[in-house]
């Protein structure tokens, strides 16, 4: 998204920032501290990011970003770019956007899913950043994907940034496995995606924050004690937000899924299933 449509597009989304943050204060470090120190929230798709993420942008001193529609739309690229290349355009990216959004004096979260597979280079533009890895158990992921319809053989239509919905091969199928995937049922295709997101953050972050979904909706003052300790803020207005969490939606899987596709995903991906504790 570049040029003067793309500055429109830019000004378009995040314009409204400033209205929305007016009043919440500056980190406290100035600018520089607040380019430096973003957050990064990833994790699967349908893992709570886009809730957590919501929830840190509240808290004084910080903004959340959305997915942000310029990130995401080059990330397949960045992905395939040499380390320190991807890492300058994602930084001038980011950057661009805290500008346009007049949030330059608050830390930003940014919560884009795709981000996971180019985190390696977000951690090198942004060394003093912070990941927050929302895990959740991939039974129940893969019901959320499955009630989207996003991976499913006949699904048209376009994302929010004009990627295509449906059964094609998505840029992190092993290249080996493309024809597998595309061949597979969509509950295979959920558990697939669930799996490549999470061992991309796990590999490319060690020093990650996970988050389990499950412990949050257990236990969500006790959560926002870790994470707020991890980002450097303020724990009670954290846990605060945090007690909005949907925990109705725990365990779905043993109402929701049919002992075919528990079987599909368990062939995907039972062996990090199990390793994480989702006996």
């Amino acid at each position: 998204m570049t040029g003067p449509a793309g500055t429109a597009q830019l000004v378009l989304l995040y314009g409204g920032a400033a209205a929305r943050v007016a009043s919440r204060g500056r980190t406290k470090g100035g600018v520089a501290d607040a380019t430096e120190r973003p957050v990064f929230v990833v994790g699967s798709p349908r893992s709570g990011t886009s809730f957590m993420a919501g929830c840190l942008g509240e808290l004084p001193g910080f903004v959340d970003l959305g997915e942000v529609a310029p990130l995401k739309v080059s990330l397949r690229e960045l992905a395939g770019l040499p380390e320190q290349e991807a890492a300058m355009r994602l930084r001038r990216t980011l950057e661009r956007v805290r500008r346009l959004g007049l949030v330059r004096r608050l830390r930003a979260v940014e919560q884009t899913p795709e981000t996971s597979f180019a985190l390696a280079a977000a951690l090198r533009a942004y060394p003093q950043s912070k990941v927050v890895h929302m895990v959740r158990d991939g039974r129940d992921v893969v019901c959320s994907l499955l009630a989207k319809g996003w991976l499913a053989e006949q699904r048209g239509g376009v994302d929010d940034v004009g990627l295509p919905y449906g059964a094609h091969a998505r840029p992190w199928v092993e290249p080996e496995r493309v024809a597998e995937f595309e061949g597979a049922s969509e509950a295979r295709r959920a558990a697939w995606a669930w799996r490549r997101y999470l061992s991309a953050v796990r590999a490319a972050a060690p020093g990650a924050l996970e988050v389990r979904y499950e412990e949050l909706a257990a236990d969500p003052g006790a959560t926002a004690a870790l994470i707020a300790g991890h980002i450097d803020a303020d724990v009670e207005p954290l846990a605060q937000a945090l007690r909005a969490v949907h925990g109705e939606s725990v365990g779905r899987w043993r109402r929701d899924l049919t002992a075919d596709q528990l079987a599909e995903v368990e062939a995907e991906a039972g062996p990090l299933l199990r390793e994480l504790g989702y006996a």
